[in-house]
């Protein structure tokens, strides 16, 4: 199946106003996405495959953490040329042994 908001598949929408449609119109052409939009003022409003691609596309925006993660047996991050397990490990592990 194509990807929702092309050519071949188009995202489609049902709305109730005019002001609403714009709204959708706005948010579809600054994604560029290709759209069908239906003004029905006496049907629900269905704006699920633009809320659909909305949140397909937030996770991309916000970049992912890497936390650092050390070994027992990898020097310490401290920087004092010893073992983590023999230097800050206590201190980041407390109640656990080395």
């Amino acid at each position: 199946m194509a990807k929702l908001g092309t050519k071949k598949n188009p995202i489609i929408a049902r709305v109730q106003t005019m002001e609403r449609a714009e709204e959708i119109i706005s948010i579809c052409e600054r994604n560029k996405w290709i759209f069908t939009i239906g003004l029905e003022p006496d049907q629900p409003e269905d704006i699920s495959d633009v809320l659909k691609l909305l949140n397909k596309k937030q996770p991309d925006s916000q970049p992912a953490t890497v936390v650092p993660r050390y070994s027992r047996n990898d020097y310490c991050p401290c920087g004092s040329g010893e073992k983590y397990k023999n230097c800050c490990w206590d201190q980041d592990h407390p109640g656990s042994e080395a």
